[in-house]
């Protein structure tokens, strides 16, 4: 997989969403200018377009050729578009996850020092003030941290490659789930359940708790996939 940079396109989506839903741009209003607002955005046409378009998929904004973008919802009305279908499905991406994190946080919990818990329970609080303040790009920062470290501490070089070779389509899929703002904080708290784990050296049940949240957050996102039954 390649990394596919989007960062301009994700901070206009974020910015011309907060203003929908802040009441700034109305249900029912015409949105600037295509020019003035790639300019006020200090973004290119061609990446706004990109962004108008995919909320135009969430269901927030309405494209009418010839006369303009109008805002039709102040919420999200359907899933967030995956835009890495080029090149791994959503479905393959959690499974690519739940396959590979749930081995390596197994060996984490084996090899965890002091000093990573203090790293782990200093993420925790920034991932939830990120959450808690509404800034998604941090906190999928936040995440895909706290899920790399954990690779790292297991040790398998080849994992971590193939991670963090991805690592846009990674912080995607990450950061996907955080769209159901009614759900926010829940990988916070999954988060919390993995850290425990991880506290109390116990491999399975670190295993068991990463593996939970990833097919927890695919669900957020709109996905399901079915997952082995394990013995009590």
């Amino acid at each position: 997989m390649k990394n596919v940079p989007h960062t301009v396109t994700d901070t206009a989506i974020a910015t011309i969403r907060e203003r929908i839903e802040g009441g700034a741009y109305p249900v029912g209003s015409l949105l600037p200018a295509q020019r003035q607002l790639s300019e006020e955005l200090a973004i290119s046409r061609a990446s706004l377009r990109e962004a108008l378009s995919r909320l135009e998929a969430l269901g927030m904004l309405k494209i009418r050729a010839g006369k303009g973008v109008y805002v039709e919802s102040a919420q999200a009305s359907s899933p967030q578009v995956w835009r890495f279908a080029d090149q791994s499905s959503l479905p393959d991406t959690y499974q690519m996850r739940y396959a590979l994190e749930g081995f390596v946080a197994r060996m984490a919990a084996l090899a965890i020092t002091e000093s990573d818990v203090e790293w782990f329970d200093e993420n925790l609080a920034a991932l939830h003030g990120a959450l808690a303040a509404g800034e998604l790009d941090e906190a999928a920062q936040f995440d895909f941290d706290f899920h790399m470290r954990i690779v790292s501490l297991a040790g398998n070089a080849a994992i971590e490659a193939i991670l963090r070779s991805s690592a846009d389509i990674m912080k995607e899929s990450q950061r996907m789930p955080f769209y159901r703002r009614e759900l926010l904080l829940s990988t916070y708290h999954e988060h919390r359940e993995i850290v425990d784990a991880l506290k109390a050296r116990n491999s399975e049940a670190t295993g068991r708790a990463i593996e939970i949240h990833i097919a927890n957050a695919a669900q957020r996102a709109g996905v399901y996939f079915p997952t082995p039954q394990r013995s009590a």
